[in-house]
């Protein structure tokens, strides 16, 4: 019987012709083994662009660190800056407020020298006997001034009549003195007094006093202005 198509080869005939060989070879894909344009782009481009890619991102990050170190830097600055002039401003306030002026507070060898002429003077003229009350008035004029000498001059009268009466003695002893505030030529003084009373015959007495005095420099030597009970 005759055909009229193209006739179809056997299997054995296709195996050996070689125009179908050539036209499998031009149907076949490229593998992953082969050595032709598709497989040679795939297997050099992908590490390309991954490098590219790893460069971009590695710029990246070293830009941002940068910028976070730079901005670090500028803040730590202003802040060295800003304490800088707080402790200024800090230690000008300091030195221009009014305790910075009390010497009782820095300087020792004024301050005891205040409490050492202030404490003798007190143990002088409020220390007497029955027969030398003119000593302790002759104390009290070199010793006391102001306000003081006259208070003292307007009741030494009493004391010293009474002394006479009931043959009176008193002993005075300062226990503690402390500077509240001095300057050049002016010292306050809260001062504690342990006073001891005995009468011809009698037991002795003991009292304890707390004197708020007030003393200016003159001559030297600090003499008291001011008693005031407290």
């Amino acid at each position: 019987m005759v055909s009229t198509g193209e006739r179809t080869g056997t299997p054995a005939e296709e195996a050996t012709d070689p125009r179908r060989e050539e036209e499998r070879g031009e149907a076949a894909p490229d593998g992953p083994g082969t050595g032709g344009a598709g497989g040679g782009a795939t297997g050099t481009d992908a590490p390309e662009r991954s490098t590219t890619a790893d460069t971009g991102a590695g710029d990246a990050a070293r830009t941002v660190r940068h910028r976070v170190l730079t901005g670090a830097v500028v803040l730590l600055t202003i802040a060295l800056v800003a304490a800088g002039a707080g402790l200024f401003v800090a230690g000008r306030q300091l030195r221009d407020t009014p305790a910075t002026a009390n010497l009782a507070l820095t300087d020792t060898p004024a301050t005891n020298g205040v409490v050492g002429d202030v404490s003798n003077a007190l143990g002088k003229i409020f220390t007497y006997g029955p027969q030398d009350t003119a000593a302790t008035k002759e104390s009290a004029k070199q010793l006391l001034g102001g306000q003081a000498l006259q208070q003292y001059a307007a009741l030494f009268g009493q004391v010293e009549k009474q002394a006479g009466d009931q043959k009176l003695t008193l002993t005075t002893h300062v226990v503690r003195a402390g500077v509240t505030r001095l300057s050049g030529t002016s010292a306050h003084l809260l001062v504690f007094l342990d006073q001891v009373y005995e009468r011809r015959g009698g037991a002795a007495t003991t009292a304890a006093a707390q004197l708020s005095v007030t003393a200016e420099l003159r001559g030297g030597h600090w003499k008291i202005v001011d008693i005031a009970a407290r």
